[in-house]
């Protein structure tokens, strides 16, 4: 029988687990203060599988990139705890994994003296909006007055953004919620606000409530769809003791546990998602590799990614779906069926293709 151990204290166990990188992870509040850097590999089974069937020399994973920050406490907009230091790091990242404690432990330190995720989460969204809403301010106290004797569309249509920013970050609802036209959008998207980014809350766990759910999961789900965001529930304590297992002992680890995967990998899929991101493949004798691109994508842009020339000088892509592979066992047998298509600029990338990039620079 494993050894069973008390759930750890939060994001930089989790963080440690996740990537292997050993951030700091103690028992007091404060104790990460510069940003851990980690990239990991996205899972995906099917990188697997068309490795089995093309046994090339190398297989490549694609990769994420987290950042765990320092804590927040109330006042970090004015400065207070590590304040300063936190929004300067999260304005860097395109979504926020908000982890936030689920469990009860009297042995684990909370900073506020006792576990309560919704008031953790609006000690957070309140810093955030009061930080974003300043920006906002300052903003719109010159583009008002531009707004008023100029017949420009985009000065009007950013002050008409601003001004509906103003209503929702004073009403204490972030901007992700916020409802645009398409002018309105891009007009203030150059502002960078914390609170436009998507977010992904990390219920953190102990057994019971990784198998059952609790009180505070529940909670925290309900205050996700209010806000259009997810909620994935990891047990921290349990993640940092499966990356200490060799690779061939955790399968047996995770069926004691009834479990298929571990649930770093079901964290990762949600951050994949959260961010509109898709993977397709190319495969060849000399390496099979995943590449991460954007939901509606074409096919340049896809290239793109691999090396700037291929945009550039993109021609033509030869293109089927990794299924069509697992269920003829060949590429041959897949052209010889006449699913090998020619796709052109215009083709948007489908999540699962294979690519093979004809281009001229």
């Amino acid at each position: 029988m494993r050894n069973r151990r008390p759930a750890q204290c939060g994001k930089s166990t989790i963080f440690n687990a996740l990537t292997a990188a050993k951030a700091q992870a103690a028992n007091y509040p404060f104790c990460t203060i510069d940003p851990n850097v980690g990239i990991v590999e996205v899972p995906d089974p099917r990188l697997d599988r068309i490795t089995q069937f093309v046994k090339p020399n190398r297989t490549v994973p694609t990769t994420m990139e987290f950042i765990d920050i320092a804590g927040l406490v109330a006042g970090a907009s004015k400065g207070e705890g590590l304040g300063n230091q936190f929004l300067g790091h999260i304005r860097s990242t395109d979504a926020i994994c908000h982890v936030v404690r689920c469990f009860d432990d009297p042995n684990v330190i909370h900073v506020a003296g006792g576990v309560n995720p919704l008031n953790d989460i609006d000690v957070i969204n309140t810093e955030l909006m009061l930080a974003d809403l300043d920006t906002v301010e300052k903003r719109y106290a010159k583009v008002e007055k531009a707004a008023k004797v100029t017949a420009d569309s985009k000065v009007k249509a950013e002050a008409a953004g601003l001004y509906k920013l103003l209503e929702a970050l004073r009403a204490g609802k972030p901007a992700r919620v916020v409802e645009f036209t398409e002018e309105e959008r891009a007009a203030v998207r150059e502002l960078q606000l914390i609170t436009a980014k998507p977010v992904l809350y990390v219920a953190n766990v102990d057994e019971d409530g990784l198998k059952n759910g609790n009180e505070w999961v529940r909670a925290v789900e309900k205050r996700a769809a209010e806000e259009n965001s997810e909620v994935v529930s990891i047990c921290g304590a349990m993640e940092a003791e499966i990356a200490l297992l060799e690779p061939a002992e955790r399968g047996d680890f995770l069926k004691e546990l009834g479990l298929t995967e571990p649930g770093l990998n079901r964290l990762i899929h949600h951050a994949y998602h959260l961010l509109g991101l898709i993977t397709y493949f190319t495969a060849g004798v000399q390496e099979v590799r995943a590449w991460t691109i954007h939901h509606g994508d074409k096919a340049p842009q896809a290239a793109g990614v691999i090396h700037s020339d291929f945009e550039r000088g993109f021609i033509k892509a030869d293109c089927y779906h990794c299924e069509h592979l697992f269920e003829f066992g060949s590429e041959q047998v897949v052209k010889e069926k006449g699913l090998l298509r020619s796709e052109g600029k215009e083709y948007v990338v489908k999540d699962g293709d294979i690519l093979f990039f004809k281009f001229n620079v």
